[in-house]
């Protein structure tokens, strides 16, 4: 029996070993780190390998921080500054740290110097708007996209660093109930807008 539980542990330490590895290998012999996949309003979206994957910080001319490359915080921010000229006043934090819990739906959240919408929220999301997932299990930093398209019963973002093998590209449900608005994806906390 002991023999049994002693294997077993060794077996779950070598599967988490292997995810973390492949959190910082890439696996994708497709792809090259850096290489051009995707655009949205002339703001492009590059391929990142592995998602723990780092090279260096992304930094304006003017010294704003934009990120740490090819994240996928840098691409919201980096979205946010060549696209719509915006600034936060809390340059830094991981991707799940971009939603405040304490802001409540609607309200300006004063880290990013954006209205928060909550999932689900009174307003319906809209394109340019920053979408928050919160962290996961295999993910504990959460992750952030650009909504690119809104029609009455879907939401599509784009996206960079969502995995070697990943889309840039994502389509969820919008379902409107009881005047509320809901993406469906229970790791979507909601969204920030430039107003």
């Amino acid at each position: 029996m002991r023999r049994k539980i002693v294997i077993f542990f060794i077996l779950i330490t070598v599967v988490f070993g292997v995810l973390k590895l492949s959190q910082q290998i890439n696996l994708n012999p497709f792809r090259t780190v850096g290489e051009e996949l995707d655009s949205f309003n002339n703001v492009s979206v590059y391929y990142n390998g592995a998602v723990n994957h780092v090279e260096k910080r992304n930094v304006t001319k003017d010294g704003y921080n934009v990120g740490l490359q090819y994240q996928c915080v840098e691409f919201v921010k980096r979205y946010y500054y060549e696209y719509l000229q915006h600034k936060m006043p809390d340059s830094y934090g991981h991707a799940k740290d971009f939603f405040n819990k304490n802001v409540k739906d609607g309200e300006v959240n004063t880290q990013r110097n954006l209205t928060q919408y909550t999932n689900p929220s009174t307003s319906k999301p809209k394109i340019n708007d920053l979408v928050v997932f919160d962290a996961t299990w295999y993910n504990s930093f959460g992750h952030v996209a650009i909504v690119m398209e809104v029609t009455d019963d879907t939401v599509t973002i784009i996206q960079q660093n969502a995995g070697p093998f990943s889309s840039s590209r994502a389509t969820y449900d919008l379902l409107q109930e009881n005047n509320r608005w809901k993406i469906e994806d229970s790791k979507i906390v909601g969204w920030l807008r430039k107003e």
